[in-house]
C-alpha cells in the first residue's frame, strides 16, 4: 500500500489535534511551528484527506481528521500494549504466586513441580493450597489453578497441560471374590468406592463408551472425599474405583490393580486455569510454561 502513514507524522497530528495549536506542539517537541505544519501536510498528502482547518486564530479538526484521530488513538494504544507485552515476556518473575490444586494431584505432581520452579525463579514467593472443592480464583486471590477435568467455566482461561482420563479399576482379589463386571449396568451390583472430590458428582459416574456418554449410579460401603484414601481401599480389595490414570497407572502396571470395562472412561485432562491473559503476568506465564514442560517430561498417557 502507498498510503500508509508515517507513525511520527501520525503522532504529531495527534498532539496538534489534542492541543489545537501548532506552536504548543512545536514548543513541547523542540521543533519549529513551520516544521510541524510541514509534517501535517505530508500526512494529509499520504492519506489524501484534509485533517485540519487552519485560520490565523485557531486550528480545528476536520470530519476526516476526526476519523483519523480515532484510528490513531487505537494504533498507538496497540503499540503501547505491544511494548508492555514484550516487556512482560522478559521481566524476571517476582512476588507472590498463589496456586491451587486438588488434594491428590497437588501432593503428587504439583508440589514436586513447584519445588523445581522455586529453584529456577528464586524471586517468586510460592504458596500452594490444596482443596477438595473448586476454588473461586478471583474471590480467593488465586493466580493459578492446576486442575483435573474438562468442565471449565467460560469466564476463565484454560491451557491444557497433559492429556488424562479416569478409568475403572479393581484389585485382582476383589474381582476373584465378586466377579468382573461385563457391562456398565453391572456396576450397580458391585461395591464401588465413591469419591466426593471437587467437581465429581457424588454417586453418579458419567462415562464415555461405545454409545457415547452414559451415566450409572453406584453405591458401596465406603466413600471419602480423598482420592488417595479411595485408591488405598481399592488396593485393599474393597471395591471398584473410578480414578485418574495419572494416579493409578503405577498400580495398573505392577498388577496390584486391574482395569475393568476398558471400553469406558471419563475425559479428565489436566489444565492450568487462570483469569487474565498470560502476557499480563510474568509469574503466571512462566509457571504455566514450566508445568507444560514438567508434565510432558514425566507424564505420558497411552493411546
Amino acid at each position: 500500500m502507498n498510503n500508509l502513514p508515517n507513525l511520527d507524522d501520525l503522532n504529531i497530528f495527534l498532539q496538534v489535534a489534542k492541543r489545537a495549536s501548532f506552536a504548543a506542539v512545536a514548543d513541547e517537541l523542540g521543533m519549529s511551528a513551520a516544521y510541524i505544519s510541514k509534517r501535517i501536510r505530508m500526512l494529509e498528502q499520504t492519506l489524501e484527506v484534509r485533517l485540519l482547518h487552519r485560520t490565523t486564530r485557531r486550528v480545528t479538526v476536520s470530519e476526516e481528521g476526526e476519523r483519523v484521530y480515532q484510528w490513531a488513538l487505537q494504533i498507538f494504544d496497540a503499540v503501547q500494549r505491544m511494548g508492555d507485552d514484550i516487556s512482560a515476556q522478559h521481566r524476571e518473575p517476582a512476588g507472590q504466586l498463589r496456586i491451587a490444586s486438588s488434594l491428590g494431584l497437588g501432593r503428587r505432581f504439583v508440589a514436586p513441580a513447584l519445588s523445581e520452579l522455586a529453584e529456577r525463579y528464586p524471586r517468586l514467593d510460592i504458596r500452594l493450597d490444596v482443596h477438595d472443592r473448586l476454588v473461586d480464583l478471583i474471590a480467593e486471590g488465586v493466580d493459578l489453578d492446576i486442575r483435573v477435568g474438562n468442565a471449565i467455566a467460560p469466564n476463565l482461561i484454560a491451557k491444557p497441560l497433559a492429556r488424562n482420563r479416569r478409568v475403572l479399576c479393581a484389585a485382582p482379589e476383589y474381582l476373584a471374590r465378586r466377579g468382573t463386571p461385563k457391562v456398565l449396568g453391572d456396576l450397580g451390583s458391585h461395591d464401588c468406592l465413591v469419591i466426593k472430590e471437587r467437581d465429581h458428582p457424588f454417586g453418579v459416574w458419567q462415562l464415555m463408551g461405545p454409545l457415547g456418554e452414559e451415566s450409572v449410579r453406584v453405591t458401596g460401603g465406603l466413600s471419602t472425599n480423598h482420592g488417595e484414601v479411595a485408591h488405598q481401599w481399592c488396593l485393599d480389595g474393597r471395591g471398584i474405583l473410578l480414578r485418574s490414570w495419572w494416579d493409578v497407572h503405577d498400580s495398573l502396571q505392577d498388577g496390584r490393580l486391574v482395569q475393568v470395562l476398558e471400553a469406558y472412561h471419563q475425559p479428565a485432562d489436566i489444565w492450568a486455569v487462570y483469569t487474565s491473559p498470560l502476557a499480563s503476568s510474568a509469574k503466571v506465564r512462566v509457571a504455566v510454561d514450566f508445568f507444560r514442560q514438567y508434565f510432558a517430561e514425566r507424564y505420558s498417557l497411552p493411546e
